[in-house]
């Protein structure tokens, strides 16, 4: 067997034509590559004449994507040279399209697919994982994937792209996760009647045998990987939520739609209250929607409000729900419990609009996957009872936003704070330029996963999220505030990932959750450790 053409096939080895005349040598690969070696920043300008000539974003997925089995190092070098130009394309929104398009444009496997027919076997499929010591899975089973629905296996395209993002922005070493498909079926007819569709060709898979297909996988992720962080990703509603209760106490393991998306929708308000001078147990919320992402933030913003001295039930009593039933209010009878902390008692009201004028919110944030319904009429109405309004469209991708920044801006004569969940080219309104901010999951989710990492933690609790907040909040500078922009600008992701990752994991030695000792230099500890991208010397 030539080594040397095994080691030009491993993604994780392959320099292609970076190999040096020695190396090229050594290994046997002489006259496999055209003779001059070039550096690795060569092969990156390269790349970007090669994505230049490609004329979309989804055609510019596919490229990375096939650029990433190919030559692992050189695809990191690529995204981490340009964040933020890079993170669209390779997550959301193009990841949505995708998703869309899995099936028919499927080149070759980059994580682990578990298909509930396999029950019984899921530890013995795990140990076919070629490293043996994951520290991170983001796993999903495809039902809920941003705001399309039903993607089944295709809602592979998340975790993938996820997990790109933990070692882009934050360093956490590739070789250190796992994507996973948990495949229980698919309700969507047209993937069912699709001769190319990958996934098991049955409906989803509910109730009891649901249940100890999850509990497999758990037992087993906790027996071959002991200190490997579980990262749930687009279930349903239904689904998401008692998973996150059945195992967040006992197991290394959160949720990013409702922690990470708490989070980040929790550092944007303590940003937004620096530009109004307001106190956070000041404000009160109206969300459009009711689902978990819905409730992950508001039970995620009480507890931030409870920290500041009031009680948790009057904390609550200030998020209110909108959805597709109406306002959420006590004498409703069909909620979820998940749902039943934030149904106040209240009339009902004929639509969202009407729920500002009663409840009189300070800020609207937008869970609701549905394009479009932050009208004028919802936006005039905010501005006309706050000064400076909290308008958060937070539902992603762009397709399904509740409304654009221009609209927000315009519509509030520039007084409103915006944010939302998928990016918007800046706007300018009465001759100021407003740069939109962009409420994304990844200021919170890489920076999670690399203080877990820096410390081994044994589990995630809610305070760590309320930490990352704080961090992502204290990264805005007063001229970013001055933009209308209250996130950290994501061309200094990489940084503002690593501090903080740092405030995450202080707080983790403090709880006295990290399996090793604490660090004299926590910062630099994190610093030693992060991955970047460069050719190691071959063996």
């Amino acid at each position: 067997m030539n080594t040397g053409i095994e080691t030009m096939r491993d993604a994780r080895k392959n320099k292609g034509t970076a190999f040096t005349a020695e190396e090229r040598k050594t290994l046997g690969i002489e006259g496999f590559l055209p003779p001059v070696p070039q550096t690795l920043e060569l092969q990156v300008g390269r790349i970007n004449t090669q994505l230049g000539d490609l004329t979309t974003d989804f055609q510019k997925y596919c490229f990375l994507n096939d650029l990433k089995t190919r030559n692992e190092t050189l695809f990191y070098a690529v995204i981490m040279s340009d964040p933020a130009a890079f993170m669209p394309i390779v997550y959301t929104p193009t990841v949505g399209e995708a998703c869309q398009k899995f099936d028919h444009f499927f080149r070759g496997s980059q994580g682990i697919y578990l298909p509930i027919t396999a029950r019984g076997r899921i530890k013995e499929i795990l140990s076919h994982w070629p490293e043996k010591d994951v520290r991170f899975m983001v796993v999903t089973d495809g039902e809920r994937i941003l705001g399309l629905g039903d993607q089944g296996v295709g809602g592979m395209g998340i975790p993938i792209g996820k997990l790109s993002l933990y070692t882009a922005c934050a360093g956490v070493p590739p070789q250190f996760t796992m994507p996973v498909m948990l495949d229980v079926g698919t309700n969507s007819t047209d993937l069912l009647e699709d001769p190319l569709y990958l996934g098991l060709r049955q409906n989803r898979v509910r109730g009891a045998d649901y249940d100890s297909f999850i509990d497999e996988y758990v037992l087993a992720v906790q027996e071959l990987f002991p200190k490997c962080c579980i990262q749930w990703e687009d279930f349903a509603n239904f689904h998401a939520v008692p998973i996150l209760g059945r195992y967040r106490e006992t197991v290394c393991t959160y949720n990013d739609d409702i922690q990470g998306t708490a989070a980040v929708a929790l550092a944007g308000i303590f940003a937004a209250l620096r530009v109004s001078g307001q106190k956070l147990t000041d404000q009160r919320f109206l969300f459009l929607g009711g689902g978990s992402a819905a409730t992950g933030i508001a039970e995620l913003i009480s507890e931030a409000m409870a920290l500041e001295g009031i009680s948790i039930s009057d904390a609550r009593a200030k998020n209110w729900l909108y959805d597709v039933n109406g306002l959420i209010e006590s004498t409703r009878t069909d909620l979820a419990d998940f749902q039943k902390p934030f149904a106040h008692p209240h009339a009902k009201v004929a639509s969202f609009v009407d729920a500002i004028s009663a409840l009189r919110p300070t800020g609207i944030i937008g869970v609701s996957t549905v394009p479009k319904l932050f009208t004028s009429a919802v936006i005039k109405t905010m501005a006309e009872i706050n000064e400076r309004p909290i308008i958060f469209p937070y539902s992603n991708p762009t397709s399904r936003s509740e409304c654009t920044a221009e609209e927000a801006y315009r519509w509030s004569d520039g007084k409103a704070i915006f944010a939302s969940g998928s990016p918007f080219p800046p706007v300018e309104i009465q001759g100021k330029k407003f740069v939109p901010g962009q409420g994304n999951n990844v200021y919170i989710f890489p920076a999670m996963g690399m203080a877990v990492l820096a410390t081994e933690a044994k589990l995630v609790p809610e305070e760590l999220f309320i930490t990352a907040a704080k961090a992502v909040a204290a990264l805005v500078t007063e001229s970013d505030l001055d933009s209308g922009l209250i996130y950290p600008p994501q061309s200094h992701i990489f940084e503002a990932s690593l501090q903080v990752a740092t405030k995450i994991a202080e707080n983790i030695f403090d709880l006295g959750l990290a399996r090793i000792p604490r660090p004299a230099d926590i910062a630099a500890h994190i610093r030693a450790i992060a991955y970047k991208p460069a050719y190691a010397p071959a063996p």
